[in-house]
């Protein structure tokens, strides 16, 4: 666990009343299954993934997109429509048995029965989430899911969506946690003024996750007592 030491004007003892969860990488790892299902297809291709241009569009909607790399590689354009359905099918199909991340279930258990209220911020769309979350068996209990579904104007590092999600919970950004997965995540809490905990998967973890209030290895790693104690502490 690794705790940012400089983050100025913050007061005490500010209650938290709502988590707020990135979904893709975070409540679920899909950023390594898309890695692996793109790498895949790269590979059909006799081309490897540039993986440090991949990594500038985890968490937003904004980066390079893979079909560009992919043509770039190749002396001619892949056939995109095929490609995508190729690599769409392998996705669904690793994705049928990936479970909640360590640690997931448990904190939000916790969080219900100590009376928070749950929302997700994600980049990605909100049919992705509802199959997502209907899945895994945790569809109920979500006060707000708040997604930029293909608006790019909207979609994380901008802080719009976490904005969006206070004003739809009523709550104030002192009064709520963000848990985050990538830089661009990160960045959204941050701006929008919410304490946000990084909790990166084998994707991100070698990314600069250095804006986050909290670095965790995984939600098992501090019990939500523990966390919302810190974060009440230092809530802005």
């Amino acid at each position: 666990m690794q705790i940012a030491t400089e983050r100025p004007n913050y007061h005490a003892l500010v209650p938290v009343r709502a988590l707020l969860f990135d979904f893709d990488g975070t409540l679920v790892d899909t950023e390594s299954i898309d890695l692996r299902s793109w790498q895949e297809v790269f590979a059909e291709h006799g081309v490897e993934v540039p993986l440090d241009r991949f990594l500038l569009r985890v968490g937003t909607l904004e980066g390079p997109d893979e079909l560009d790399e992919l043509d770039a590689l190749l002396d001619a354009p892949c056939d995109r429509e095929a490609v995508q359905a190729v690599r769409r099918r392998r996705e669904l199909e690793l994705l049928a048995t990936e479970p909640l991340r360590p640690g997931v279930d448990s904190c939000l258990e916790a969080a219900r029965r100590l009376g928070l209220r749950l929302g997700i911020v994600s980049s990605s769309s909100r049919a992705w989430i509802e199959a997502g979350l209907e899945r895994l068996a945790v569809a109920d209990g979500w006060a707000v899911v708040s997604c930029a579904d293909g608006d790019r104007a909207r979609c994380k590092p901008r802080p719009d969506l976490y904005l969006e999600a206070l004003e739809a919970l009523g709550v104030r950004a002192g009064e709520a946690i963000a848990f985050e997965d990538s830089p661009n995540g990160i960045a959204a809490a941050r701006a929008a003024g919410i304490f946000c905990v990084a909790v990166p998967n084998p994707v991100t973890r070698g990314l600069d996750l250095g804006a986050a209030d909290l670095l965790l290895g995984s939600l098992e790693e501090l019990p939500l007592p523990e966390l919302l104690a810190l974060a009440e502490r230092r809530a802005a």
